[in-house]
């Protein structure tokens, strides 16, 4: 039953995927506007993330970055569902530029692994097959609660030649991106996630502590991995479609030292750096904050913006 749903799923998301750009794109601006009037939890967490994140900016200015944040979150939904659902060809001709690929294939050529960190930043879903196009790539991510949403997932994030490995983040998944790695393989990590109690770090992230993966430092601390970010940052175009420029750079040497705390901080510092690039391709719609230091004193930022 699980997979005629997905099934299902998937043919309602090829339908909105074959929209024409300008509708897709006015669809979500008027998802947006309505996120706004309803004061819908996307607007109350970003919201929220900005004034911990800038707590110096002017009311006025993160509500302006506020409503660019929203605008961009809901346009990219819809963008997804193309890319899920679309020739991964026709979806990478979307890539205008290309910076840093030669610092990728040096290191996939040196044998001895790569970390792939890709921060949620402009579109990781077109990364993610750009990535596919260049190399094998296991990739780690949170499975959904639902058996039909872990179906559909399992769908549109495969690729026809069979390039991509989906790793879920729990059991054996360290073991398994442990192998990939010494076999000189190629693993994908979105690195800003919240992990759960008990399997992070503490490290500042915009000058906030923030519970970190202690995964990927841990991963590059043990293997002689080469970590580089990536992401796919969207460009201004005249025109209703998208385009993006795919960026691959090297990242602190100090995220595989095996000081889990100091790998860890250097990480969220560059993760950091490429969000102030322009803050709204960043998804501040994800609750970053929740879990605080022990004996801090601090509550969860976001409780008080709960409906009940």
């Amino acid at each position: 039953m699980k997979d005629v749903l997905a099934s299902l799923l998937y043919l309602l998301a090829a339908a909105a995927g074959r929209l024409p750009w300008a509708w897709s794109n006015a669809l979500g601006d008027g998802v947006a506007a309505l996120w706004r009037r309803l004061d819908a939890r996307e607007a109350r967490v970003a919201r929220r993330n900005l004034e911990l994140a800038f707590p110096a900016m002017a009311e006025a200015e993160r509500e302006a970055l506020q409503r660019r944040i929203l605008r961009t979150t809901a346009r990219q939904a819809l963008e997804t569902l193309r890319l899920w659902t679309r020739p991964h060809a026709t979806n990478l001709a979307l890539i205008r530029e290309t910076h840093g690929t030669a610092l990728f294939d040096a290191a996939i050529a040196a044998g001895e692994g790569v970390i792939v960190a890709a921060p949620h930043y402009g579109n990781w879903e077109l990364l993610n097959q750009w990535l596919a196009s260049r190399t094998p790539i296991s990739v780690l991510y949170r499975p959904p609660e639902s058996a039909v949403g872990e179906a559909f997932l399992q769908r549109v994030r495969a690729d026809s030649a069979g390039r991509v490995t989906q790793v879920p983040a729990e059991g054996a998944a360290v073991r398994r991106l442990l192998r990939v790695l010494q076999d000189g393989g190629v693993v994908g990590i979105l690195p800003d996630q919240q992990p759960k109690a008990g399997e992070g770090v503490f490290a500042p992230f915009f000058g906030k502590p923030a519970l970190t993966m202690a995964l990927l430092p841990r991963l590059a601390a043990r293997t002689r991995a080469k970590v580089l970010l990536a992401y796919c940052e969207r460009l201004a175009t005249d025109g209703a479609a998208p385009a993006f420029a795919l960026r691959i750079e090297a990242a602190p040497e100090a995220v595989g030292t095996d000081d889990t705390v100091a790998g860890a901080t250097a990480l969220n510092a560059a993760i950091e750096a490429i969000a102030r690039r322009d803050p709204a391709q960043y998804q501040w719609t994800y609750k970053r904050y929740t879990l605080r230091p022990p004996g801090s004193g601090e509550t969860n930022p976001y409780r008080d913006l709960e409906r009940h």
